[in-house]
């Protein structure tokens, strides 16, 4: 592949489309359920319970869509680029009808059954766009570099999406999501491609990406630290609001501190893996994101100053877990069977939504079993909220933290 694929240029390019799939990454994940608990009135036991089950449908279809994305990639770069279309197109209408339910007397089954299309759009467009620059080779520096651009976009959508129902009201979200699904499907259209994959005479079983232990390794640190970045991501509103005691008007703030932190620091990290390579930088970013909420943990009502240097810490720590462990398995992937790229980021995206779905499914109910309640001011509910949202969180990525060292970087045919 030449160096062109690897430009600026075409980093743009491509990674333009990170941007409006970000609007359904975290940010639905930390909107939606405060505004279902808050507006709609939604017990936070169900609305998790949703989430999960919605959340876990989606991702079981992940493997056959990567096996369709190979299949597509087999054809065209033009086949590809069609999905992607009417992908994008179901994913702008999910996305609307998810905060402006057509009925309030069944809002439950009206959000199991929105949500479900659009996380499935969601996974049509973001295992296509994944496979189109795992595809294109590359050695570490490249690969990093052109997942950097992805998410680095992405990052710019996350805040985007975080802030603008605040600033623009919904309405208006919904129709920028539009707007940059279509300027970023384009912009695609318009990026250094893949040459067509051979397709093999008979389809991989889905479960062939498990047969390569570097993959199982990978995942299974994936999965650890998913978690653990994912809990947080679904609480901070409550933490904001009842622990902090913060300002409303100081939300849209934190997040964007939050998102805007881990764009910048992406370029940083980056210049940082060609001395100490993909896993170990990763390493040291799951540091400094223990530091940040160990420190969180100590916070209380008033402190939205400390807040934001959090905010900005473990923001910071984020940018590792975006650009690195996609840039880890593009090398997999590039080691391993090209043809069945598709697969491997299917079985990835499922466990993103594995990660997303058990944060909100179990966190949430645990949080109502403990007695916490949005709104909730006594201590034993804050006491409460704070484990939940501090402490569990650098649990697990101290164990992620481990199984990185132990499985990734002292493995003998390392990543």
């Amino acid at each position: 592949m030449s160096s062109a694929a690897f430009s600026a240029r075409n980093g743009f390019a491509y990674g333009l489309m990170g941007l409006p799939l970000a609007f359904v990454a975290l940010p639905l994940y930390v909107l939606l359920p405060h505004h279902y608990a808050t507006t709609l009135g939604v017990p936070l036991a169900v609305l998790g319970q949703i989430l999960l089950g919605a959340r876990l449908f989606d991702g079981l279809i992940d493997p056959l869509l990567g096996r369709w994305g190979d299949a597509l990639f087999a054809r065209s770069t033009r086949a590809v680029l069609g999905v992607a279309a009417m992908a994008a197109v179901l994913m702008a209408l999910g996305f609307w009808g998810l905060f402006f339910p057509a009925t309030r007397q069944h809002v439950l089954l009206w959000a199991a059954a929105l949500l479900v299309l659009t996380y499935t759009a969601y996974s049509t467009l973001g295992v296509l766009h994944q496979s189109w620059a795992a595809l294109l080779g590359g050695d570490e520096a490249q690969r990093s570099r052109l997942v950097g651009w992805r998410e680095g976009l992405g990052l710019v959508g996350v805040v985007v999406a975080s802030v603008a129902p605040t600033l623009l009201g919904l309405p208006t979200t919904v129709l920028l999501l539009a707007l940059c699904l279509a300027l970023g499907w384009l912009a695609w259209t318009r990026a250094v491609g893949p040459q067509p994959q051979r397709q093999a005479v008979h389809r991989a079983a889905l479960w062939q990406p498990f047969a390569n232990p570097a993959f199982r390794r990978l995942l299974a640190v994936f999965l650890l630290n998913g978690i653990a970045s994912a809990v947080p991501a679904t609480l901070v509103l409550f933490f904001v609001q009842d622990r902090l005691q913060a300002a409303e008007a100081l939300q849209p703030l934190f997040l964007a501190t939050y998102f805007a932190c881990a764009a910048l620091s992406i370029p940083l990290w980056l210049r940082l893996v060609p001395r100490w390579g993909l896993a170990r930088t990763w390493l040291v970013g799951m540091g400094v994101a223990v530091a940040a909420f160990v420190c969180a943990s100590l916070l209380g009502a008033g402190d939205s100053v400390a807040f934001l240097t959090v905010c900005a810490a473990s923001g910071m720590a984020l940018g590792t877990d975006l650009a690195l462990p996609g840039a880890l398995l593009a090398g997999i992937v590039q080691r391993s069977d090209r043809q069945t790229a598709g697969l491997y980021f299917g079985w990835w995206n499922f466990a993103t939504k594995l990660n997303l779905a058990l944060a909100a499914g179990l966190a949430l109910p645990l949080l109502a079993w403990l007695g916490y309640t949005p709104g909730a001011q006594d201590a034993g509910a804050l006491h409460a909220l704070t484990a939940i949202y501090c402490l569990l969180p650098c649990v697990l990525k101290l164990a992620a933290a481990g199984a990185l060292y132990l499985l990734i970087i002292r493995s003998k045919d390392s990543l």
